[in-house]
């Protein structure tokens, strides 16, 4: 394999879903529910070869609500502890990968 394929990004199947997903988290205020997705999505993108700006985005998110990834997880931990915070999604599954 060359070096060319080993570094070209990649395109995440739901790169276009989550687009719509950080965009509107850039300018919706901190609540459950976006931390949440917040959360679901640093867990899809942590390591992705791909979706850069998505990433990055993520990553501004988290600075503009004062957070780190460990309080970021400790949060969400406590509301899925706590509550069902999907549980009026479309679907009943969760979607994490």
């Amino acid at each position: 394999m060359s070096a060319n394929l080993e570094t070209k990004d990649q395109q995440h199947p739901l790169y276009r879903r989550d687009r719509a997903i950080v965009d509107r988290l850039q300018t919706d205020p901190v609540s459950d529910y976006n931390l949440a997705e917040l959360a679901r999505l640093r867990i899809r993108y942590r390591g992705f070869p791909g979706a850069r700006d998505i990433q990055s985005d993520l990553n501004a998110v988290m600075q503009r609500w004062n957070l780190t990834e460990a309080t970021l997880y400790e949060k969400t931990r406590q509301i899925h502890a706590t509550s069902s915070i999907y549980q009026n999604a479309v679907r009943d599954e969760e979607d994490w990968s």
